[in-house]
C-alpha cells in the first residue's frame, strides 16, 4: 500500500440503498455453503460505532471537523480492525485458482465472504470486491460479483468478496446502520485489513472494486482511509452524493428507513442539508490519493451516467487521477461489454499496482 503520512485512520459509510436491481451472477454460480465457524482469536466487542452526538466539535490533524458522530469526518478517525481470514468450506476452482467460503472479523463482528486464491507461490496482488444492492433476504454468500471474482482470480489476483453485515453468514446490522450504509464501508475496510494479514497477499499491491451501491462503498473507503489501497475501480456506481441516492431509492421505496435517517439527522436534506453533505464522499474527494477508474454505460436506467460524469468532474477538480470509461449502449448490469470492461480493469490494475 502507499505509505503516505496521512493522519486519518479509517472511515465507514455507504450511501443509502444502492441500485435496486440485483447484480448479475455468472451462469452456474457456485452454491452457498452453510457456514461453520472455527475457534476465533480474541477480538474487540462487535461494534457498529455508536451514533451518539459528540459533545463538541473535534479538532483533527488536517481532518475536517466532526459536527456529528454519524458522519464521514467522525468515521475518518476510527481505526478499523480486520481479523484473520478463516476458511470455512472449499467451494471449488480451476487449475488457475481455488476458492473458499470464509469469515473475518471487523472490530469483533463476524463478516462472511468468498475468497479466491491463484495457484502458485505468491505473494499475489489482492482485490476486495464490494457488491451492489441485493435484498438481504435473498442474498447468498459471494453473490453479485461472481463474474468479476473468477475473471480476476484467473488473472493472478487474490479476491475477497465481502458480504457486508446483515447478508449471508455475517452478523446482523441495525436499522440505522443499514439505512446509512456506514457499516458496509467498515466491512470493506476491514476486508482489506484482513487481507494484509495473509502471507500469500502482497500488501503493497492492494485494490478495491465496487459495483453499483458498492461503488459508493468504495468511494467512502477511499476518503475515509486514503492509504488503504493503491487503486480503485467502480462499475455503474450510485451517486457520490448521499442525497441523490436517498431521493432515488430510500424515500420512494423505503419510507420507514428514510424516516429513521430524518429523525437521526435533524430532518430531511432540504431542511438540514449539512449532515447529508457530511455523509457524501464527494465532499471529501480531495482526500483520495490513488487512481480511480469508473465504468458506466450510456443506457443505465438504474444509476444514470450523469452521476458518474459529475463524480468524474469533481474528482478531477479535486486533483484525483481518475478516468471515466463510457460504454455506448450498455446498461446497468454490463452484459455485451462486460469482457471489455474487465480487460480494461485488469490492464488498469496491472499498470497502477506495478512496482508497488
Amino acid at each position: 500500500m502507499r505509505r503516505a503520512a496521512i493522519a486519518a485512520a479509517a472511515l465507514l459509510l455507504v450511501v443509502p440503498l444502492g441500485c435496486s436491481e440485483e447484480e448479475p451472477d455468472a451462469p452456474g454460480a457456485r452454491s452457498t455453503p452453510t457456514e461453520s465457524a472455527g475457534s476465533p482469536e480474541p477480538e474487540p466487542a462487535p461494534s457498529e460505532a455508536p451514533f451518539d452526538d459528540p459533545s463538541e466539535e473535534t479538532a483533527g490533524e488536517d481532518l475536517p471537523p466532526v459536527r456529528d458522530s454519524m458522519s464521514l469526518p467522525a468515521l475518518m478517525r476510527e481505526d478499523v480492525v480486520g481479523g484473520r481470514i478463516r476458511r470455512t468450506e472449499p467451494l471449488g476452482g480451476t487449475e488457475a485458482w481455488n476458492s473458499w467460503a470464509v469469515t473475518y472479523t471487523v472490530d469483533g463482528a463476524t463478516v462472511s465472504g468468498e475468497l479466491l486464491v491463484p495457484t502458485g507461490p505468491g505473494p499475489f496482488p489482492a482485490v476486495v470486491l464490494n457488491h451492489g444492492y441485493i435484498d438481504p433476504g435473498f442474498y447468498t454468500l459471494g453473490r453479485g460479483m461472481s463474474r468479476e471474482q473468477e475473471w480476476l482470480a484467473a488473472n493472478g489476483f487474490v479476491v475477497l468478496h465481502t458480504d457486508y453485515r446483515g447478508h449471508a453468514g455475517s452478523d446482523p446490522v441495525s436499522d440505522l446502520g443499514r439505512e446509512s450504509r456506514l457499516v458496509y464501508t467498515r466491512d470493506a475496510i476491514g476486508a482489506v485489513k484482513a487481507l494484509t494479514r495473509e502471507r500469500y497477499v502482497d500488501d503493497d499491491r492492494l485494490a478495491m472494486i465496487g459495483r453499483s451501491m458498492g461503488g459508493a462503498v468504495t468511494y467512502n473507503a477511499l476518503v475515509a482511509d486514503p492509504d488503504l489501497v493503491d487503486a480503485a475501480v467502480v462499475f455503474a456506481p450510485v451517486s457520490s452524493d448521499f442525497t441523490d441516492n436517498l431521493r432515488r431509492w430510500t424515500i420512494p421505496e423505503r419510507p420507514d428507513g428514510a424516516q429513521v435517517l430524518f429523525e437521526r439527522l435533524g430532518g430531511p436534506p432540504e431542511r438540514n442539508p449539512r449532515p447529508y453533505r457530511e455523509l457524501s464522499a464527494r465532499t471529501y474527494f480531495d482526500r483520495i490519493e490513488v487512481p480511480v477508474l469508473i465504468h458506466h454505460g450510456t443506457l443505465d436506467d438504474s444509476c444514470p451516467i450523469a452521476w458518474s460524469r459529475e463524480s468524474q468532474r469533481l474528482l478531477r477538480e479535486a486533483g484525483v487521477d481518475s478516468e471515466l470509461a463510457v460504454y455506448e449502449g450498455e446498461g446497468h448490469a454490463f452484459g455485451p461489454r462486460f469482457e471489455d470492461s474487465m480487460r480494461a480493469t485488469v490492464a488498469f490494475l496491472r499498470r497502477e499496482l506495478r512496482g508497488r
